[in-house]
């Protein structure tokens, strides 16, 4: 079972520390590291391979929802700006990367993608330190506002 197919049957499951909330499309997650805080990832349910393999309304649900995360991330961190990946050449199943963008990153990082950030070193996600920041992504993605 790939990686993402793992990710979404814990989520069903209740046993994936990282889930923000269910959405329409699928799971708001958390990233297993927050090198960038705020990090969080869109997984589709059902899994698919492709934003391709969607038909045009699971398309623009999961885009939708796509948007909606980063309005919460913006709001819940005071980032920058907001950076979006839908790429599938390492785990071949759909999935959105959702990076927050800091003023605070160094020049040269700020202006490239966030893959250039050393990942092996990177903090990772634990609920002590970053649950709060998940919680209050949760709560804004509850909220029937326009933008979260």
């Amino acid at each position: 079972m790939s990686l993402i197919s793992q990710r979404v049957e814990l989520a069903r499951n209740g046993a994936n520390d990282k889930v923000i909330c269910r959405m329409a499309s699928g799971w708001a997650v958390m990233g297993d590291v927050q090198f960038l805080p705020g990090y969080c990832l869109l997984l589709p349910d059902p899994v698919v391979a492709s934003l391709n393999d969607l038909d045009t309304q699971a398309r623009a649900t999961y885009l939708l929802d796509m948007a909606r995360i980063g309005d919460a991330v913006l709001q819940a961190t005071g980032a920058l700006r907001m950076n979006y990946e839908i790429l599938g050449n390492s785990e071949p199943e759909l999935h959105c990367h959702i990076f927050p963008r800091y003023a605070s990153e160094p020049e040269q990082k700020r202006k490239m993608p966030a893959w250039f950030y050393d990942w092996k070193t990177a903090v990772a996600y634990a609920e002590d330190t970053h649950g709060d920041l998940r919680k209050k992504i949760a709560q804004l993605l509850a909220t029937p506002s326009g933008n979260a």
